[in-house]
């Protein structure tokens, strides 16, 4: 005879799971200290000012 089981259980393991990979995904992708953040903000503008600097003038 087959052996009785808790739906709700698999049903919250389920939930709980696809919580965390979406938690895991969102830290890769967000995560990342403020000195990060600064250095990416520090070189797009310096890289966006070197853009600007080669620019031919009309």
């Amino acid at each position: 005879m087959a052996e009785i089981v808790n739906l709700n259980r698999f049903r919250k393991q389920k939930t709980r799971e696809e919580k965390k990979t979406r938690a895991d995904r969102n830290a890769a992708a967000f995560g990342r200290t403020k000195a990060e953040k600064d250095l990416d903000k520090a070189r797009n503008a310096q890289d966006k000012r070197r853009l600007d600097d080669h620019k031919r003038d009309e």
